[in-house]
């Protein structure tokens, strides 16, 4: 029997991307499956397809950002398969542009999903996860939050996505010393993707009527729209080996989950770590690749 049969993955952000995949494979590694996500159709069809794969499947409509729909999900949860083994927080949108230019909902949009609903998350199925520790011994529980690259440095033209992620991880790293302090069954761990094709740069279609701005999108909104497209279809890692990567980290009970963990993509955190220890200016981020910087500075600076 391997390590995840017969126990439960609760999953956000399940009907597409990294969540899609990491059903998948619960999927194909005998766990029952909770699929979580705001789009209710593609979520019907995505939990369709995972049941297809011989799984018991729980699909449940959540908008993370909303802590009565995440208490439901637990509620579900638990009705269905009892306390979850593996609950993965990895809903998540995406906005850019200057960061003056973000407006408030913007910021209660991005802050709503991509903080507040790993939040909710941690703080709704954190307790479930230790009292079923209390009562075996043999359960082994994880949580899993999705940050990114962007939660470890700070890119220009996209500030409030920027400080979600940030928030992300130190969210994910307190919960592992907190976590360490009260179990020895219960883990927590970040994952922080570089630039992987999936839906994040389409965030639009998911965002909820009365969130949305009546003014056009800025210029710095619209390059950092066009960069984010390219950027992410860019990417050479696909979502499914990431999210083999999330579920070899379970098993290895290590922390930090990366989806480039080479130097080119954490270059750019050591020198930003050294930059606080030598209480130096910022560097800047385009300082190995300064034809994109002139580009982006070219294109805001003649709208």
């Amino acid at each position: 029997m391997g390590y995840f049969t017969g126990r439960t993955a609760v999953i956000t952000g399940a009907a597409s991307g990294f969540g899609l995949e990491a059903s998948r494979i619960a999927a194909r590694e005998g766990m029952n499956v909770v699929m979580a996500d705001v789009m209710p159709e593609p979520l019907a069809n995505a939990a369709a397809e995972v049941q297809g794969l011989g799984a018991e499947v729980l699909p449940v409509p959540v908008d993370v950002s909303s802590a009565e729909r995440v208490q439901a999900l637990s509620d579900a949860t638990v009705e269905r398969f009892g306390a979850p083994h593996f609950v993965f927080n990895n809903a998540g949108v995406s906005v850019g542009g200057l960061v003056w230019e973000h407006t408030v909902k913007d910021w209660d949009w991005i802050i709503g999903v991509n903080l507040m609903g790993v939040a909710h998350g941690v703080r709704v199925f954190t307790p479930l996860m230790l009292e079923a520790a209390k009562k075996d011994p043999a359960y082994r529980g994880h949580i899993v939050n999705t940050a990114s690259m962007a939660g470890l440095v700070n890119m220009p033209n996209q500030g409030a996505y920027n400080v979600t992620k940030h928030a992300v991880v130190s969210l994910s790293e307190t919960l592992y010393q907190d976590l360490a302090l009260v179990s020895d069954q219960v883990h927590a761990h970040v994952l922080c993707p570089y630039f992987v094709p999936t839906g994040i740069a389409h965030s639009e279609r998911s965002r909820p009527g009365e969130m949305r701005d009546a003014a056009a999108m800025t210029a710095s909104q619209k390059v950092a729209q066009a960069l984010g497209v390219k950027a992410v279809a860019s990417g050479k890692v696909s979502a499914a080996e990431v999210a083999r990567f999330v579920f070899d980290a379970m098993q290895a009970n290590r922390f930090y989950v990366f989806s480039h963990p080479n130097e080119r993509a954490l270059g750019p955190v050591a020198v930003r770590a050294e930059d606080i220890v030598r209480m130096r200016n910022p560097t800047d981020p385009f300082e190995h690749r300064p034809e994109l910087g002139e580009q982006l500075r070219a294109a805001l600076r003649q709208s």
